[in-house]
């Protein structure tokens, strides 16, 4: 029995890798079962009968990215509220090149995002109130907290740019010049925050 659901967890987790790349590149919309089928090697069927229907799938795939977005986030936070107190400027940065780490190392999750930003899978809305809307808020107050000339409605502005800025370039063309743009990254973290910067 171990056996037999160690190969269906198996199947699952790659019909699950799978979906996860398709419906970056090319959506939900773009995306069919019979193409997450053929990809996985298996029937489609067989897919329905691991993951149940597509927009079964899409509800785990976006679950699963939040997740690990949301340890992410969780862990700079931390980082962030631990430092901000005595360098707010350093830690603000710190927080973006943490954030930026993360977009680059898991390039499927910016690229989700990005497909529902252009209309994509509109029949989901609820996972940006769901998904999205927690994580700002968390580091809106965060930062509300550390730096307290800073309004709500700054740094929610604030957010909401180096989220679009950071998801933007990790599916640009110049994706390679990592160092240049953690560099911009930063000074744009910190004006938008209203912070000196200072040298690194």
């Amino acid at each position: 029995m171990s056996q037999h659901r160690t190969a269906a967890d198996a199947s699952r987790e790659r019909i699950l890798a799978v979906a996860t790349d398709l419906f970056a590149e090319h959506g939900y919309d773009g995306t069919t079962t019979r193409t997450i089928a053929r990809d996985t090697g298996l029937s489609m069927a067989t897919v329905a009968y691991h993951v149940g229907t597509k927009a079964d799938l899409y509800r785990e795939v976006m679950l699963r990215a939040h997740q690990a977005e949301r340890a992410a986030v969780d862990a700079a936070l931390a980082e962030f509220a631990r430092t901000a107190p005595a360098e707010p400027a350093r830690a603000a940065a710190r927080f973006a090149d943490r954030y930026l780490d993360f977009c680059l190392e898991q390039p499927h999750v910016p690229a989700l995002w990005m497909r529902r930003w252009m209309a994509d899978a509109a029949e989901f809305a609820d996972l940006e109130e769901r998904y999205a809307r927690p994580l700002l808020d968390a580091v809106r107050i965060e930062l509300a907290a550390a730096i307290p000339q800073l309004t709500a409605d700054r740094a929610e502005l604030a957010v909401w740019t180096v989220l679009w800025t950071t998801h933007g370039f990790c599916r640009s063309m110049i994706r390679a010049q990592v160092p240049r743009f953690r560099t911009h990254l930063r000074a744009l973290v910190q004006r938008e925050l209203g912070l000196d910067g200072g040298a690194w």
